[in-house]
């Protein structure tokens, strides 16, 4: 046991005796100073793994936390790896990275050493011109021909968390096997002190980029479609205000009303417990906003962006929700970007997602438009050959893939907010054209089970007891078929998943149901993806069906959980 010690003590100070920053520096000296082992053990049992979501994780000292040595070193193998591909393009030139960033803590620090060790490496290194949207950084590789980007974010994590993504040449992220190559390269880096990062190395890129975006933005929308809508939004103590004000300026919108505890970036998130639109009591003060502001005149919608505007969330009114609005999910937001699109004629391939409602294979299909399904993740997504549309549940849309080749919830919120228009316009609501939807195509009715983990082993157990023991029933519905997407299927390659296809039910009225379980890629969660496809009838019929398909999600749920030991 001592030896075991000594060792981790003599760890711990190699680390610091490197260690750049004098936060951190503090920080780990102070737990050697307190032989405080098992905080040591935790930070030092390995190292943070670069995998296709790049870094992310909680920020601290040591190996297994997020800081500036850590970054560093995955700066330095990332440039290693992209002057790799330059020599085998000769005559190229030096390529051109582009580095953003959101505001949380260290997100700055954290891009400019980037930018500086990339300059170092011989390649050539921008920074965007401030705090700003994940899909300003993915447009600005693509519109400056960047032969990568890396974006400081954590998303909707946690306060305490902190993360690195990491895009190629066209502004997609990257996919199997470049996460592997890249990861090798990493773990070659040598000592922090022989990685140059010249002060010169931090170039920062005008305004231009933004304004260019800008004017990309108002592309989504069709010249003279009706602009009358009234909406809330919240930033989520994000990035995503002032651009998402400047789109719809620019667009014809009435200015949206901010929700003010939330409209100016903070990263301590101070007013939820996740900074995450999907989490419970995260939409509470936006809903408060509404019902004030609807004192000034009816409010049609509320929008949320995540705290790096990637993502876009809508609430409707709702005289039955306990708050007087109800949260689409982002399966019925997909639909109904789908079918918006289709109304304008929008030609190209749409895609969704394993673990996204089937429902919009159904509006391309019948739209007479090709459809592609991929794992989860905008990586995969995007490189979907000919991609005019992409979406997946976790509120994810990509509408303009030629201007941002990844989720965008500043465009997706403009395009909701010209569809919410032209409907109000004929004196119908998103709710009414999700009626429409489930009447041609039946009502895809989804849900999920969602398990937040402190130990890690649960969901490595929970998978091990599914794929020991597979379910042959569940929610009474028999299963036809069980597979295992670690082994990869058709089309799709490897990935730690399992998928249920469920027999449909008659009597019942159920004509099928699906299942997928994974873990999450960027949370410590277990994720279990239900849908359940009930017929309508017509629209009387409704309330009976989706009655039916709670019951059923419901009852999936409990046994799934079961089954899983969650």
């Amino acid at each position: 046991m001592q030896d075991v010690v000594s060792e981790l003590t003599a760890r711990a100070r190699a680390w610091l005796d490197e260690d750049p920053d004098p936060e951190t520096r503090e920080e780990l000296a102070k737990l050697i100073e307190a032989q405080d082992h098992e905080e040591l053990s935790a930070r030092f049992s390995g190292t943070l793994q670069f995998g296709t979501a790049g870094l992310r994780g909680e920020l601290g000292a040591g190996p297994m936390r997020m800081n500036l040595a850590v970054v560093i070193r995955a700066a330095a193998g990332l440039a290693a790896y992209l002057r790799d591909q330059e020599r085998g393009d000769a005559g190229s030139g030096p390529g051109l990275v582009v580095v953003g960033y959101d505001a949380r803590h260290k997100s700055h620090d954290f891009a400019r050493e980037t930018a500086s060790v990339m300059t170092g490496a011989g390649l050539r290194a921008v920074l965007l011109p401030g705090p700003l949207p994940t899909p300003v950084l993915a447009f600005a590789i693509r519109r400056l021909g960047a032969v990568a980007g890396v974006m400081v974010t954590a998303s909707h994590n946690p306060p305490r968390d902190n993360g690195y993504k990491v895009y190629l040449g066209g502004g997609s992220q990257i996919v199997p096997p470049a996460d592997a190559e890249i990861a090798a390269r990493i773990d070659a880096v040598g000592p922090l002190a022989d990685v140059p990062r010249p002060p010169s190395g931090r170039d920062v890129l005008d305004e231009e980029i933004l304004d260019r975006y800008l004017a990309r933005t108002g592309a989504v929308l069709t010249e003279g479609s009706p602009r009358d809508v009234r909406i809330v939004h919240t930033a989520l103590h994000g990035v995503g205000a002032r651009t998402l004000d400047e789109a719809f300026r620019r667009a014809g919108f009435p200015a949206p009303v901010q929700v003010p505890q939330q409209a100016e970036p903070d990263p301590d998130f101070p007013t939820v417990a996740f900074p995450n639109p999907e989490e419970p009591g995260a939409m509470d003060l936006a809903f408060t906003t509404a019902r004030e502001a609807a004192g000034a005149g009816p409010v049609d919608l509320v929008i949320a962006n995540d705290p790096d505007a990637d993502r876009c969330a809508v609430a409707v009114p709702d005289q039955e929700a306990r708050d007087g609005w109800r949260m689409l999910r982002g399966d019925d937001v997909g639909a109904l970007l789908a079918t918006h699109l289709v109304h304008k004629r929008a030609r190209g391939t749409f895609a969704s997602t394993i673990v996204s409602s089937s429902l919009v294979s159904r509006i391309a299909q019948a739209a007479d438009l090709p459809y592609e399904e991929t794992l989860t993740g905008f990586k995969w997504l995007a490189r979907v050959e000919n991609l005019r549309y992409g979406f997946e549940e976790a509120l994810g849309y990509c509408v303009d893939p030629d201007g941002v080749r990844d989720k965008d919830g500043i465009t997706a919120a403009l395009l909701v907010a010209e569809l919410a228009a032209e409907l109000k316009q004929a004196d119908r609501s998103l709710t009414d054209l999700l009626d429409d939807l489930a009447v041609e195509h039946g009502l895809h009715a989804t849900d999920q089970l969602s398990v937040r983990v402190e130990d890690l082993s649960l969901i490595a157990t929970a998978m091990r007891r599914l794929r020991s023991n597979p379910p042959k029933v569940l929610a009474g519905l028999s299963v036809l078929a069980t597979e295992d997407l670690a082994e990869g299927t058709e089309g799709l390659p490897p990935t730690d998943g399992l998928r249920y296809r469920l027999a449909g039910d008659p009597e019942a009225g159920v004509e099928k149901a699906r299942v997928v379980v994974r873990p999450s890629g960027t949370e410590p969660k277990l994720k279990c993806y239900l849908e359940v496809v009930l017929p309508v009838r017509d629209q009387a019929a409704l309330a009976v069906v989706r009655s039916r398909a709670a019951t059923v999600l419901a009852a999936l749920k409990a046994d799934l959980g079961a089954a899983a030991g969650v």
